[in-house]
Formats: C-alpha cells, sequence, structure tokens
C-alpha cells in the first residue's frame, strides 16, 4: 500500500457555496442555447439549465468522495490515525451522506427534465426549473452537517503524518518532555514542531535520516500519560496507534534528571505498558539529557544527549542494526519497490 498524502485532500466548499456554484454555471449554461422560437428556447434552457445544476453538485460531492482516502485502501496505521482524530465510523458515514447526495441530485435531474418534455407551456417550463432547484437546495441542507464535518475533518487530517510502509520505520515513544522531538530534531533533516501545550508534541511529527541510500523515517509520537486507556484523549490515542500499528521498533526515552514532568516510576510504568502493547516488536531503552546528569547513576545501557550529541552516532548505528534492512538474502532480487528497467 502507498503512503497517503494527506495534504492532497482537497478543500470542501461550504453548502451554500456548492448551490451558488451550480446555479451560476446553469444560468451561464442558460445564454448558450439559440433557438427563434420563443417556446423551444425557454424549454430548452430550463432543461439546459437544470441538468447544468445538477451536475455541478452531483461532480463536486463525488469529487469528495473520490478524492477522500478509502479507509479500505489505508494501512492499519493509517486507519488507527483516521480513527483517532476524526473516528473512522463518522468518515465512513458522512462520505456516504455525500454519495447519497450526489445519486439523489442526479435523479432530480432526469425527473425534472423528463416533466418538462410533458409540459406545453412556458410558465410551466419555469416553474419546473424552480422546483428541480429548491429540490436540489433540500438535498444539500439536509446534508449540510455532513458537508460542514468534512470540512473540519480535512484540517485535521492534512497535519497527519505521511508514513512510506515500504520503508524502515522507528517509533519514538515515551511520556512528555523527555526530549522525543529533540532527539528526532537532532538524528534526521525533519524538523518536529516542538510546543508545549499539553504536551510537548501537539501532533505526530515525523522525521527521517538516510543510511545506503535507504530511508529510516521516525515517529515522533506525542507524550503518553501513565494512566487508563479510557482516560487518555485523543493525542494520546494517535500516539498509541503508532505504537500498535506501525515500526520496525521503538525506541522508548526515559529522563531520569528530574526535568520530566513525569516521575521515574510512571515512566517505567509506562514502559511496562508499551511493551504489553507490542509483545512481537523491540523496545530499545535509551536515557536522554545524558548532559545533566552528574551525580545520578546511569543505569540504562543507551544514553543520549540531543544537546551535546553524545551518543546520537550510537544509537543510530544501533537502530539500522536491529532494523536490519539492509541485509539481502537473494543478492540477485531487488526489493519489490525499487524501480526497475523493464528489458523487453
Amino acid at each position: 500500500m502507498a503512503s497517503v498524502e494527506w495534504r492532497s485532500i482537497p478543500t470542501v466548499l461550504y453548502p451554500q457555496e456548492i448551490l451558488d456554484k451550480a446555479f451560476s454555471r446553469a444560468s451561464g449554461q442558460a445564454d448558450l442555447v439559440e433557438d427563434p422560437d420563443k417556446y423551444h428556447r425557454v424549454r430548452k434552457q430550463m432543461n439546459r439549465m437544470v441538468q447544468s445544476a445538477c451536475d455541478v453538485a452531483t461532480k463536486t460531492l463525488n469529487s469528495y468522495v473520490n478524492r477522500w482516502p478509502s479507509l479500505n485502501a489505508l494501512t492499519e496505521f493509517d486507519r488507527a490515525l483516521v480513527d483517532a482524530a476524526v473516528g473512522c465510523d463518522d468518515y465512513k458515514k458522512n462520505l456516504s451522506a455525500l454519495q447519497w447526495a450526489a445519486e439523489r441530485s442526479q435523479r432530480i435531474s432526469g425527473e425534472a427534465q423528463a416533466k418538462i418534455l410533458r409540459l406545453r407551456d412556458i410558465d410551466g417550463f419555469h416553474k419546473a426549473r424552480r422546483h428541480a432547484y429548491g429540490r436540489l437546495s433540500s438535498v444539500i441542507d439536509q446534508i449540510s452537517p455532513q458537508i460542514m464535518w468534512l470540512g473540519e475533518s480535512r484540517d485535521i487530517l492534512r497535519k497527519l503524518p505521511s508514513l512510506d510502509p515500504l520503508e524502515p520505520c522507528i517509533v519514538v515513544a515515551g511520556s512528555p518532555n523527555v526530549g522525543k522531538s529533540a532527539l528526532i530534531g537532532a538524528l534526521s533533516s525533519g524538523e518536529p514542531q516542538v510546543a508545549s501545550y499539553p504536551f510537548t508534541t501537539k501532533q505526530l511529527h515525523l522525521g527521517h535520516f538516510t543510511h545506503r541510500r535507504r530511508v529510516y523515517q521516525m515517529v515522533d509520537t506525542p507524550g503518553l500519560l501513565d494512566r487508563p486507556m479510557a482516560e487518555r484523549n485523543q493525542i494520546e490515542m494517535q500516539a498509541i496507534a503508532a505504537l500498535e500499528n506501525t515500526g520496525d521498533i521503538v525506541l522508548f526515552l526515559i529522563d531520569r534528571s528530574g526535568e520530566s514532568t513525569t516521575p521515574i516510576n510512571e515512566q517505567e510504568s509506562l514502559l511496562s505498558e508499551v511493551r504489553g502493547l507490542i509483545p512481537g516488536r523491540e523496545v530499545l531503552v535509551v536515557g536522554s539529557k545524558s548532559d545533566i546528569l552528574d551525580g545520578i547513576p546511569e543505569t540504562d545501557e543507551y544514553r543520549i544527549s540531543s544537546v551535546t550529541g553524545d551518543g546520537l552516532e550510537e544509537i543510530r548505528s544501533k537502530l539500522i542494526e536491529i532494523i536490519a534492512a539492509d541485509e539481502i538474502s537473494d543478492p540477485l532480487t531487488l526489493p519489490d519497490h525499487w524501480p526497475r528497467e523493464d528489458s523487453g
């Protein structure tokens, strides 16, 4: 499965903007009709206006349905992110509402055109067109809450990271303020956004480094708190999604310096929970902020400082070794996603 480009999700027009677009386009179509006989000219105009307005509404709604990623085509990680961010059930329900409205719009067009063909007076043509416009407006108004939901959700989904499932991935986890964003900033070419409410990282962010032409992705999860799953907020659930559904390895940071807002016993309890969430995946525990640990016993096998750079290259090498993405079982076989030239 290819990675999802969340930023490519199209802008969603407001309900009234959809109607204005449809009726404006329809008025332009009426001006294109030429017929010296007024009776036939008006009938053609009203017929074309109804068809044009409904076509614009249908195409606009269907463009949202078709250009928003299908949940069935997403990786487990991306589906989990969608569920944590906006809810998969709401996602499907609201897109389905737009699909229903698009189908309804086409039915209105067909029924109105058939009615216009049966009528025999100019006033009746105008009334049939106005009636069709009213029905179309009613349909758009009926799905107005769903359209507004999609517009708001687009702003949320566009902030989600896009991961390439074919490249190695490292999930960086830990309690708030233990140095996750600083580590990724020091190791990779990415620049994770750092903000101090309610966690140091507001959303999941993605950095990477390259080794032997292979990109190693690093997912910066929001700080998790040592509390029951039911009490966790939406941002924490995004971090859980990252832990459970992606990554070749989890790099868990522990801050023993005393600067962390989470006591060390709660950090260690969280570490136990993380291991329970992903029993089949290796967890590399790393002590952070080694530059301010004077007098504090070093109990972790690996220690790093994103400020001084101490231990960073050792950790990078260890991650590459554990993931073993460069190992080739068959030297004559390239990975499935590598580009090939057709010799035939």
